[in-house]
């Protein structure tokens, strides 16, 4: 499928005189024309042109510079001016890229010398725009195939990884069916946290262009099997993603990785749009399993590592649930769970510099030179927070069960 968007961005390039570049809706880079030297140099002019290929993705900036022009709604081609502010130095030409109405993707052109006489105004006037409409009408439709065979593998994920018990069979058996061979594995499950669903269609009769509104770019890269959102996964009822990842070996999760750090350069990784600044996203990778029997408890694994990440910033931004500690226990507890009341105290924001000392000295294996030279305080500034902490908890911190009580309940608490 990759090869079939190179060849008619190709098409596109060879129509118009210029290079051409694919990106989907969310910005993913899908294909790019080949540039000769004079074009080597506009891309050295060019950063955010230079970023989208090197990186494969758009910043939030440049998108929102780019999406204010009406670029999503439009139905002919766009001109858009450069904007050196945001990077943008020279202009662009935008043919959206639509099927049945529903926007999939963007082909850009840079507006130089060879573009400058091109009229817009009547698309189908000029042979070379109008065959690149056409074109481009043809990368809507296969982005569209593309997205609706995604949504349908998204479904099947999303049952068997959160769906009722009595559902989870059929929903296997239909899964490794469409994965056919990849089904046996190796395989890997990754959440991202938090996520937000795609954005509402653009009409009541408009297509959705993905259940999970990832992009097909992002589907179709590192070895992604299948993905889908999974509303109320975290605690505060927040939306994840699942990605279903094959691994080349059962020993090593490098595929889930890469895929990991891709899926967190989504727009839609992080808080909820609207809802003031969107917290950072993480990421979590489950063990892999062979087959897809196990997976509902390789995506609680990933679930988990995720919310870890978010909750220790070392662990982050993707972590292994191998790797999170004692957040393989804490994770298990009921969603909710409230604090154990001896340690509800030491948790008020008035004594956050407590907490902190507490939990340090606990992570310091209760080594009060490490503990001190870790917080860069005096060993007696050491003593008297840790008498303080003994006097609002009530527990003896020179017992052991005390300290594994305060140690394992601040750590709740990140979650």
């Amino acid at each position: 499928m990759r090869g079939d968007y190179q060849q008619l961005v190709d098409e596109i390039s060879a129509a118009l005189g210029a290079p051409a570049t694919l990106e989907d809706r969310d910005f993913a880079l899908i294909a790019f024309g080949a540039h000769d030297g004079d074009d080597d140099l506009e891309l050295t002019m060019d950063p955010v042109r230079t970023r989208s290929i090197l990186q494969r993705r758009s910043t939030a900036a440049v998108r929102a510079w780019f999406e204010a022009f009406g670029i999503a709604r439009a139905q002919a081609p766009l001109r858009i001016p450069p904007d050196p502010a945001a990077g943008v130095f020279k202009g662009r030409i935008c043919l959206p890229v639509r099927h049945r109405g529903v926007v999939h993707g963007y082909v850009w052109l840079l507006d130089d010398e060879r573009l400058a006489g091109l009229d817009l105004s009547v698309p189908f006037a000029d042979p070379g725009l109008a065959q690149a409409m056409e074109t481009a009408a043809r990368i809507g439709a296969l982005l569209a195939a593309e997205a609706r065979a995604g949504a349908e593998l998204g479904e099947l994920l999303r049952e068997l990884l959160a769906g009722r018990p009595a559902g989870r069979d059929a929903a296997r058996a239909a899964l490794r069916d469409a994965l056919g061979s990849a089904a046996e594995g190796p395989l890997a499950v990754v959440a991202v946290t938090p996520w937000r669903a795609a954005a509402d269609s653009e009409g009541p009769d408009a297509e959705q262009p993905a259940a999970d509104g990832t992009g097909s770019a992002l589907a179709a890269q590192s070895g992604v099997a299948a993905l889908c959102a999974v509303p109320d996964a975290l605690p505060d009822g927040s939306a994840a993603l699942a990605a279903l990842i094959r691994l080349r070996a059962a020993t090593s999760v490098a595929p889930a990785r890469t895929a990991a750090d891709r899926l967190l350069r989504s727009p839609r990784a992080g808080g909820p749009a609207g809802a003031g600044p969107a917290g950072p996203a993480t990421a979590g990778l489950g063990s892999p399993r062979r087959g897809l029997a196990d997976l509902p408890a390789a995506w609680h694994e990933a679930l988990a590592a995720a919310r870890a990440a978010g909750a220790e910033a070392r662990l982050g931004p993707v972590a292994e649930w191998a790797a999170i500690g004692p957040y393989r226990l804490l994770a298990a507890l009921p969603q909710g769970a409230a604090a154990d009341a001896c340690v509800v105290p030491l948790l008020a924001p008035a004594h956050t510099e407590l907490a902190r000392t507490a939990e340090v000295f606990l992570d310091c294996a209760g080594q009060a030179g490490r503990t001190a030279a870790a917080l860069g305080i005096h060993r007696q500034t050491l003593y008297y927070r840790l008498s303080r902490v003994e006097q609002l908890t009530g527990l003896d911190l020179d017992e052991g069960e005390g300290r594994l009580l305060l140690h394992m309940a601040l750590k709740a608490s990140r979650l």
